[in-house]
């Protein structure tokens, strides 16, 4: 990561985690109108748009903050001691106004009401360990690319989450942050804030148990 200071990287959070949510409500707005009411068009049409903007953004915010966009993401970066944990933070507070941010342009975009609460309910045991798997696997993709091939980190992450959409009961939220912007927007990719705590409690779990397994396989490059 190239030499920036905390106000850029703060903000390189924010805004790229505004995009995300952004894509993620939008592209799940945009497949729910053009899918006609078939549900398995709809996730495709709301996954490989997720996927692709990944890519995109961890590719030009990764040299400014590290494009983590995530709070657990940022949790196990602060535990490798990469981050001072006040910046863990500031990374936190960004990523959460961002996923909101974002969440309002997607509404505004399709002009719908900006403000909304999800009624979509997402709850139950298979989907808490849907996100704990969701999450465990994204952060050994991470640490497993910077252990191994730092260049490849955008890319893979990319496409493990496109995988992590259809091999996940859950859909693979896998990101606090994602998961609070989307009790926010009662659209298809919703969630009702009800069911959130319990999401993120697995995706912060799911996340440390992946740094622990990354710790026992890559011992020389994670902390």
């Amino acid at each position: 990561m190239s030499q920036t200071n905390l106000s850029q990287r703060v903000a390189a959070e924010g805004l790229g985690t505004a995009f995300l949510l952004a894509t993620v409500i939008g592209s799940g707005i945009m497949a729910e109108r053009l899918a006609g009411g078939n549900q398995t068009l709809a996730l495709l049409c709301n996954t490989i748009p997720t996927g692709a903007i990944l890519v995109v953004l961890i590719a030009i915010f990764g040299p400014v903050s590290g494009a983590h966009f995530n709070p657990a993401v940022s949790l196990v970066f602060a535990l490798r001691k990469d981050m001072l944990w006040p910046e863990m933070i500031l990374f936190w507070t960004a990523q959460i106004i961002g996923g909101i941010i974002g969440a309002l342009v997607a509404h505004a975009m399709f002009e719908l009401p900006l403000f909304q609460l999800s009624s979509t309910l997402r709850t139950g045991p298979g989907q808490w360990i849907a996100e704990m798997v969701a999450a465990f696997g994204l952060i050994l993709t991470i640490l497993g690319c910077l252990a191994r091939n730092v260049a490849a980190i955008p890319m893979a992450v990319g496409l493990y989450i496109t995988a992590a959409y259809w091999f996940t009961a859950s859909t693979s939220f896998a990101n606090p942050a994602v998961t609070i912007a989307r009790s926010l927007s009662d659209t298809f990719a919703g969630i009702a804030p009800s069911n959130a705590p319990a999401y993120i409690a697995a995706q912060f779990a799911g996340a440390l148990l992946g740094y622990l397994a990354a710790r026992k396989i890559w011992p020389d490059n994670v902390s």
